[in-house]
This record gives C-alpha cells, sequence and structure tokens, in this order.
C-alpha cells in the first residue's frame, strides 16, 4: 500500500502540475489569438485527435502489459524486439494516415464549415509520425514502472510547446496565422519530446532487438479492440466541432461568428468545467486500482464499500464548484479571457459538473470490473442523445444548445452507469437523498456567493473579488454540508492520513 501510494502521490502532483500550466496557457491563447483562431484550432485539432486515437491510443497499454510480463520472465531479448516491432508498426500505421490526409486533402476540407481549418490540419500531420514513436517508447517505461520518467516526459513536452508558442504567436497577427502557429507549437513541441522520451528510455536501460512475428500477433490482437473502442469514442469531439458551428450558421450566424461561439465555448468555458475532473480522477486513481483483486476475492463488502464511497466523494466535489461557478462565473470569465460570454457560460453550464462528476467515477469504476465495453455503451447512448440536442436546440438557445446537450449526455450516461453498477454488485447506492440534498445546497450557497461578489467588485479588484466570492461559495456550502449531515467532509483527510487503508472513511447519511 505505501508503494501505491508513493505512485498515486507521484502521478498526481505532476497531473495537476501539468493541467495548471496547460490552463494558464489556455488563458495565454484565449487572450492572444482570439476566440475566432482558438475556435478554428479547436475545430482543426478534434479531427487529428481521431488520427492520433488510431496511430497511438491502444499500443502504449498493451506494451506496458506485455513488456513487464516480459521483464517478470527475465527476458530481455522479447522486450526489446517488443518495442521495434511496435516502432516498425507504429510507424507504418501513422505514415500511411498522414499520406492519405495529403492526397486527399479536398476531402477533409470537406469536413469543416470553415475552409481554412484544413491548413491547421495539415500542419499538425507531422505530428502522427512523432507520436507513434513516442507512444511506443512511452509504453515501454510504463512497462518497466518508471512512473516519473513518464510523468516528466509530459510535462516537458508541455513545457516546450508553450516556450515555442509563445516565440510564434503575437496579437498583431491574423487569426488563421496565429492558429497555424499554435499548431506549429505543437508539431515541434511533438518532435521534441519524442527525442525527450528515446533518451529517457535507453538512460534507463531500454534496449532494441530485431523485430519479431512472434512478439507481433499479440501486439497487434490485443491493441486492435483497445484502439477500436478509443477511435470510436474520440468521433464525439469532432462531430460536435462540425456541428454546432454548422447549426449556428444555419439560423443565421456568420461563418466568423459562429467559429468565435464554439471558440469560446469549447476554447474557455469547457477547460473551467473539467476541474473537479482531475480531483475525482486522482481518487478513482486512488481507489480503485484494488477493486479488481477485491473480484477476484469475491469480496463483496469491500467492493459494495468503494464503489458507494468513489460516487459519494464524486458527487461532493462536483457540488463544490458549481456554487462557486454560478456566483463568480461572469466576473471570472471577464478577469480570465477578457471575454463576457465565456463567464455567462460558464455560470449557464455550472450544473453539467454534477453529472459529469458521476459519469467519470462511474466509468472508472466499471472498467475495474472488467465492464468496460458496457460502459462504452453506455458513452455511445448519452453521446447520441447529445448529437440530438445539439441538432435541434440551436434554433431556440445558440451556442447554449453545447452546453445543454453535454448535460443531457452526462444524465444519459450516468443514470445507466448506476444502474449497470448497482446490477454487478448487487447492492443499493442510495444515491438519491444526498444527491437530492446537495442540489438544494447549492441555491443558497450560489446566491451569497453572486452577492458577495458583486458586493466586492465595487471596491476591490476583480482578482479580490472573484477569491472573496468564490471562498465565500466553498465555506457555506462546506458548513451547509455539515449542519445536514450529508457526507462526511473529513473524508479526504482521513484517507490520506491511513493511506488507503482498508476501511474507507466516508459515510453518507442515507
Amino acid at each position: 500500500m505505501k508503494s501505491l501510494f508513493k505512485t498515486v502521490a507521484l502521478i498526481t502532483f505532476f497531473s495537476i502540475l501539468t493541467r495548471i500550466i496547460g490552463f494558464f496557457f489556455r488563458i495565454y491563447l484565449s487572450r492572444t489569438i482570439g476566440a475566432e483562431g482558438l475556435g478554428m484550432y479547436q475545430v482543426a485539432f478534434s479531427v487529428f485527435m481521431v488520427l492520433l486515437t488510431i496511430v497511438s491510443s491502444g499500443i502504449p497499454l498493451i506494451i506496458s502489459r506485455l513488456s513487464a510480463g516480459y521483464r517478470v520472465k527475465k527476458d530481455g531479448k522479447s522486450e526489446g524486439s517488443l518495442v521495434s516491432t511496435a516502432l516498425i508498426f507504429g510507424l507504418v500505421i501513422s505514415i500511411v494516415i498522414c499520406l492519405v490526409v495529403y492526397l486527399f486533402r479536398n476531402i477533409f476540407a470537406g469536413l469543416f464549415t470553415d475552409q481554412r481549418c484544413i491548413e491547421i490540419l495539415i500542419v499538425l500531420i507531422p505530428s502522427l509520425v512523432t507520436s507513434a514513436v513516442y507512444s511506443v517508447f512511452r509504453g515501454a517505461l510504463w512497462g518497466q514502472g518508471n512512473y516519473f520518467a513518464l510523468c516528466v516526459s509530459e510535462l516537458y513536452e508541455q513545457v516546450l510547446r508553450i516556450f515555442i508558442c509563445v516565440l510564434i504567436v503575437g496579437s498583431s497577427l491574423s487569426a488563421i496565422e496565429n492558429a497555424l502557429n499554435v499548431a506549429w507549437s505543437l508539431t515541434f513541441a511533438c518532435i521534441g519530446s519524442m527525442l525527450f522520451v528515446m533518451l529517457l528510455f535507453f538512460y534507463y536501460g531500454g534496449k532494441l532487438k530485431k523485430p519479431s512475428k512472434r512478439v507481433f500477433k499479440p501486439l497487434f490482437k490485443e491493441s486492435l479492440p483497445i484502439t477500436g473502442i478509443r477511435v470510436a469514442g474520440s468521433f464525439i469531439q469532432p462531430l460536435v466541432g462540425l456541428i454546432i458551428p454548422a447549426r449556428l450558421i444555419s439560423i443565421g450566424y456568420t461563418n466568423s461568428q459562429a467559429i468565435s461561439l464554439y471558440g469560446v465555448a469549447v476554447g474557455m468555458t469547457l477547460p473551467l468545467l473539467f476541474v473537479p475532473t482531475t480531483i475525482i480522477g486522482s481518487l478513482s486513481t486512488a481507489l480503485i486500482p484494488d477493486i479488481s483483486t477485491a473480484v477476484a476475492k469475491n469480496d463483496t463488502n469491500y467492493i459494495q464499500s468503494r464503489v458507494r464511497t468513489s460516487i459519494l466523494f464524486a458527487i461532493f466535489v462536483s457540488a463544490l464548484f458549481i456554487p462557486a461557478y454560478m456566483g463568480v462565473g461572469e466576473l471570472a470569465g471577464v478577469f480570465l479571457y477578457d471575454n463576457v460570454l465565456s463567464g455567462t457560460l460558464l455560470q449557464a453550464a455550472a450544473w453539467i459538473m454534477l453529472p459529469m462528476g458521476i459519469t467519470n467515477i462511474s466509468s472508472a469504476l466499471l472498467n475495474s470490473l472488467g465492464l468496460e465495453v458496457k460502459s462504452f455503451i453506455n458513452y455511445v447512448i448519452g453521446a447520441v442523445c447529445m448529437f440530438i440536442a445539439m441538432w435541434f436546440l440551436p434554433s431556440l438557445i445558440g451556442i447554449n444548445a453545447l452546453v445543454w446537450g453535454m448535460g443531457i449526455s452526462f444524465v444519459v450516461t450516468a443514470v445507466l452507469n448506476i444502474r449497470m453498477l448497482k446490477k454487478k454488485t448487487k447492492i443499493k447506492l442510495k444515491l438519491f437523498k444526498p444527491l437530492f440534498i446537495l442540489s438544494l445546497l447549492i441555491i443558497p450557497s450560489a446566491a451569497l456567493s453572486s452577492f458577495v461578489t458583486s458586493l466586492c467588485n465595487n471596491f476591490f479588484p476583480s482578482f479580490i473579488s472573484i477569491c472573496l466570492g468564490g471562498g465565500v461559495a466553498v465555506v457555506s456550502f462546506v458548513l451547509l454540508c455539515a449542519v445536514f449531515n450529508v457526507v462526511d467532509i473529513q473524508f479526504f483527510w482521513n484517507m490520506t492520513k491511513k493511506k488507503f487503508a482498508r476501511k474507507p472513511k466516508v459515510q453518507a447519511k442515507a
């Protein structure tokens, strides 16, 4: 357990550090390249991510599994052969995809409502090759259990990209020029991170051996289904990037306005909404690894306790952010991005963090119980509901259709996941009462936060007003939770102090 705690602490520290750096980088981008440039980049990047998923989604995981097995057997030859074979496999796939995009660029251009996006995609495409190489060496380091090298390489890529981007992006350039420069910064950063992770691989004793057909078969066979599931899921974001601008244009917005609105929503508002998932993700990493062992031991009580504990804490963490965002959202949008719309969208979208948190933790729990495919099916059902909403709602609520579509998707997926967990674990989670009470407690906390923020903004700078308004929201919400005895606030402290002891300390009051 001590080793697990240190590993989780290391990963969580670097993950939060990388996200914080990335968050401030996004603020810089939004202020420098504007909503239109950010929107064009986000649309092109969403298509690029589908191609990247094909190249590098399943391979690192399978390499880590197979490589770890070879190390246990002290079979260095097979381990080195695996890395070499995976390199060839990844390079062939990535080069073929690059050629397809270059040769049929006119077909890919037809995917975008703004034809300038194809130029950005073309700049991003070389990153597929470097990312294929990067993912192989990353998987090998993962198999070695070298989590420090993994974390450092991810942080290095983020810092390198920011450094390059700051050098070549400027407010005096046009929207398309800046969007292209952002794409170039990612391409150059991928080259640098590829070379860095290769250096780490050889520095820590990694070796390449002659490629072998014997290791190719398990590599291909095991990575194919994982890649297939993740590729299918990766189509969601580009479809959103195509549907929302197209539907906005259909109701009277110009192409530039539609792209700008999409850029504000996806590039400025959504990153703030995903903040709770960082905490919930760390919680998942800490709580879930031993559930598979409990399943093998048929330890029903332990499984039930972990499942209920995880979901309740995810609900609490998600709810904690909602009153703060509702109270300070508009002022935060102006302060962070110099954009009022991003703040009003943040206020309107704050509620989706609750079903989002439940969806994230329940999906992780289903995966730990060996229900990955069924979890993915629930995700697809939720996505279908989202697309339906995004197609019909823009004529009624404009860009808010993106918010409501995502919210509907999370609600549907969360309900399906919870039903499946109850069926699998044979327990009554009794989540309705704490969820209902927490939802009610959000209202007075949000109102108080909004009042304090407005009052302070008359006397203090925006940053101070945001801190005071947000702090009031958090403190009042926690106190209300304690008064109404909804959730044991001591949970996270107890869990950390006990280093994830066998018996969890969160108890919800049914």
